[in-house]
């Protein structure tokens, strides 16, 4: 009993861990936050609470699809920067993330 519970303690632990990545929504043409920082190799998770499509791209880092309504996207940050965050759909969408 006493290890399931050491393990079922380590996942939600391990679960925590994950969790420390950053979240931007994305709510009436916006970003928010507008600034995220994070370490080097860890992401940014972009979330679409708007009522609109959105395609969001960093120049020379990645460039989703179309993320509708509800949708998520996933992104990692592997190298330490500063990175313009835009959607190509409404371009006064705009973030930073800083990566150290």
């Amino acid at each position: 009993m006493r290890t399931l519970f050491l393990a079922a303690l380590g996942l939600v632990l391990a679960m925590g861990a994950a969790s420390a990545d950053a979240v931007v929504g994305q709510k009436n043409r916006a970003f928010r936050p507008t600034d995220v920082t994070i370490n080097r190799g860890e992401s940014v998770t972009f979330t679409n609470n708007d009522s609109y499509i959105h395609q969001i791209y960093v120049d020379g880092l990645f460039d989703s699809d179309e993320k509708a309504p509800g949708e998520n996207l996933n992104e990692t940050f592997p190298a330490s920067g500063t990175f313009q965050v835009r959607c190509h759909i409404h371009p006064t969408m705009r973030m930073t993330v800083h990566v150290r």
